[in-house]
């Protein structure tokens, strides 16, 4: 509000009034503009909150992604252990096997002795003891063309 504005309100002020008046405008304006800053001041230390809270936020989702990567870079890297074992164990087994002139499939050990002992064992298992008991007790068949009765004389020739 300017001097001139009120003089045209108020045509009959004095200088004294006219003073009061812009003191109190001033005042308000004053008052006014003080409870702006404040308002200004909590929307600053709002901003600021919230700005602070979206770090957050993002740090709390980076640690969240950071622990999920690292749970899974340690599953990975527990798996390719246990695939590089495997094959050690495979290998192992093939040769063994080759060694031992047997079928790779019939070792189940993890380690070469266990598997060179199942070999051994499986090989005295299979080596035949002797020959085979025959049903017949080991004799020699008939002749061919040769009746029972001439199997009895010759026996009987033979015995007595």
């Amino acid at each position: 509000m300017k001097r001139s504005e009120i003089i045209e309100i108020f045509s009959g002020a004095t200088d004294e009034q006219i003073k009061k008046i812009m003191d109190l405008n001033g005042a308000d304006i004053n008052a006014a503009k003080s409870g702006v800053d404040d308002v200004k001041k909590q929307l600053d230390a709002a901003n600021a909150a919230l700005a602070a809270a979206k770090k957050t936020a993002e740090t709390a989702i980076s640690a969240e992604e950071h622990k999920k990567a690292t749970d899974r870079a340690a599953a990975l890297e527990k798996e390719l252990a246990d695939l590089k074992t495997s094959n050690q164990v495979r290998d192992m087994r093939f040769a063994v096997a080759k060694e031992k002139n047997l079928p790779p499939e019939l070792l189940t050990g993890d380690t070469e002795e266990v598997c060179k002992a199942q070999a051994d064992a499986i090989l005295a298992f299979a080596k035949p003891s002797g020959y085979p008991n025959l049903k017949d007790g080991g004799e020699t068949p008939p002749a061919a063309g040769t009746t029972t009765r001439d199997q009895f004389k010759t026996w009987a020739e033979s015995k007595f």
